[in-house]
């Protein structure tokens, strides 16, 4: 099982802050997952961490891997 995680206004477009997902292999088949069951996630805008990690390009996702959707922030 994968914990996927949201944060900021990801959670208020999803209504869940955390879900438990079956094993997918990549996080390219994870937001198409993430879409298909949160619509909302189409127009929104987000980063990907696995594991504390932030990734930019498509990843491989582990079983027991904590995945987090994260709204973009800027520092000050």
């Amino acid at each position: 099982m994968i914990e996927v995680m949201f944060f900021g206004q990801l959670t208020d477009a999803t209504g869940v802050s955390s879900v438990m997902v079956e094993e997918v292999g990549n996080t390219d088949m994870l937001i198409q997952m993430m879409k298909q069951r949160y619509p909302a996630l189409e127009s929104s805008t987000y980063m990907i961490a696995i594991n504390n990690a932030m990734v930019t390009e498509n990843s491989i996702v582990t079983p027991g891997s904590k995945v987090a959707f994260m709204p973009p922030f800027s520092g000050g």
